[in-house]
């Protein structure tokens, strides 16, 4: 496979973050394969303990948006692939040993990670909190894609910073497949019904 950075903040990640390291680092490929990168504010005790049980390396920038915070773990990598994590939600430890074969290829910029298709339920709750931002447990983004559409904006926060980059994500001629853990989509995900504009220009070349 392709080489592969984590980055997972821990503002997004709350609580959880623990066990979104435990998945990872249960997934079977040896750890030094796999660097993971978690994003903070400030330092904490918390983060050295964490730091020392999952052989993760901790990135402090004080009072910084997620977006300025993600750009920078993103540019401490030398990794091919970024995965990147974008909820609080953890994804079991076999579906990551089944998706890095998946990354293996120059036929895709980016994968979505995680979207099952949701139960009924789920779908009722979505439609009665339609206001409500929700978004993929994790991204993978080929680095020099990323580079190309210009990072996260670092002038954004929360879901605000996610919400921008995946937009921009989709409004560019992504090369961009989903991954539910069980099967990836053999179709691209359908063009953005608008032509790019001069802007968009720089997009239309693969890395």
């Amino acid at each position: 496979m392709g080489s592969v950075c984590f980055i997972v903040d821990a503002m997004v990640t709350g609580e959880m973050l623990p066990r979104h390291l435990k998945s990872i680092r249960k997934s079977g490929v040896a750890d030094h394969l796999l660097p993971i990168l978690v994003t903070a504010t400030q330092a904490q005790e918390r983060l050295s303990a964490i730091e020392q049980r999952y052989h993760t390396h901790s990135l402090i920038t004080p009072a910084r948006p997620l977006g300025a915070r993600l750009n920078k773990a993103a540019s401490s990598s030398q990794a091919e692939w970024l995965i990147i994590a974008l909820q609080k939600k953890p994804l079991p430890a076999d579906l990551w040993g089944a998706l890095y074969p998946q990354l293996n290829t120059y036929t895709l910029d980016a994968l979505i990670i995680g979207l099952p298709q949701p139960s009924l339920p789920e779908r009722i709750l979505r439609r009665l909190m339609a206001s409500a931002l929700i978004f993929p447990p994790y991204i993978a983004v080929r680095r020099a894609w990323l580079e190309r559409l210009g990072g996260f904006d670092p002038e954004l926060d929360d879901d605000s910073a996610i919400d921008d980059f995946l937009q921009r994500l989709h409004t560019c001629p992504t090369r961009l497949k989903t991954y539910s853990g069980h099967l990836l989509s053999q179709a691209e995900e359908p063009a953005p019904s608008v032509q790019p504009n001069a802007s968009d220009a720089a997009f239309t070349t693969p890395p």
